[in-house]
């Protein structure tokens, strides 16, 4: 397919690439690239494109086998199985017939692959339940995904947002409002009925599934309805202990007691400072992790303190 989207190519990954290794590297760029970091907006909206396609397993089958993930693009009859798995390629074989109607139609005026001379005028007798048979029963639309884009914030305290999105056997664009409940997580996903592709013959439209998709926080980090974040404490605080006044998610700030004798890498928790369980009730909590660094840097009275301590610890 000519100039077809690269999405191996914009996600910077091999087309071996594992499924963790394709989320790892959409989470970097999408970090890099996000308008709201001062990224390009079409640089961000084709990453999200290639991602969409990548992380998804029939999709990206698709696009592998025929540089496109879009069903209704892929040609009828491409990759098709005959009698000992043979591919089958219609438009070869019958000169571009679509449907088992084109081909007995063809076969009787003698045309396509088997040549002039087959007598296939008692084919009117025939029953088949091929592909043209059921093409004429009313056939459900195939379900379109979209991905919605949201910050930290947005995700963490609830918005309505309203998209605009092209679905593919539409004549005009899809506009409808989006709720995103307080506490929606990256991933989770909203189905609205009858929003996606138009049904054949009568059939019903699919549905619209939007997937969540929540931009990194410089500061925090989710973990289901669990906040965390990291906190540095001096060595000094660390051994003889303090409290700490951190920042909370929701904007509010939050005094910690650090125990004596606190050791790198101790998780303390904030009850209920987490962001809303969109299923149950209350928050989730505050994690913070207690980073303690060495100095690095002493000058003459820390090294002297340091050095009449480690006389003490003998």
């Amino acid at each position: 397919m000519a100039n077809k989207p690269d999405y191996y190519k914009t996600l910077g990954v091999s087309k071996n690439a594992t499924a963790d290794d394709i989320k790892k590297a959409y989470r970097k760029l999408a970090r890099e690239n996000h308008p709201d970091a001062g990224g390009d907006e079409e640089r961000f909206k084709d990453i999200n494109e290639a991602y969409e396609v990548l992380s998804d397993d029939k999709k990206r089958k698709l696009y592998d086998q025929y540089g496109t993930a879009d069903q209704n693009r892929v040609p009828y009859g491409w990759g098709g199985t005959g009698a000992g798995g043979v591919n089958i390629n219609f438009e070869d074989l019958f000169g571009g017939a679509n449907s088992w109607g084109d081909i007995l139609e063809r076969l009787r005026k003698g045309e396509g692959a088997f040549g002039t001379n087959w007598d296939f005028g008692d084919l009117n007798d025939f029953s088949f339940s091929g592909p043209n048979n059921r093409s004429q029963r009313p056939q459900k639309g195939q379900e379109t995904t979209a991905e919605l884009q949201l910050t930290f914030d947005e995700a963490f305290n609830g918005t309505t947002k309203r998209i605009s999105l092209r679905v593919p056997g539409r004549s005009e664009p899809l506009t409808l409002d989006v709720k995103v409940p307080a506490g929606a997580n990256d991933g989770d996903r909203q189905r609205f009925r009858g929003q996606g592709a138009p049904g054949a013959n009568g059939g019903k439209a699919g549905d619209l599934v939007i997937t969540m998709r929540i931009a990194p926080h410089p500061q925090f980090t989710r973990r289901g309805a669990d906040v965390l974040q990291t906190v540095q404490v001096s060595m000094a605080d660390a051994a003889l202990g303090t409290s700490i006044v951190v920042a909370a998610p929701d904007g509010t700030k939050v005094r910690v007691k650090v125990p004596a004798g606190t050791q790198s890498g101790t998780v303390l928790s904030v009850k209920g400072k987490g962001a809303p369980r969109v299923k149950g009730s209350g928050n989730g909590d505050m994690k913070i992790k207690l980073d303690i660094p060495v100095p690095t840097n002493l000058n003459d009275a820390q090294r002297k303190a340091l050095e009449e301590f480690r006389a003490a610890s003998e």
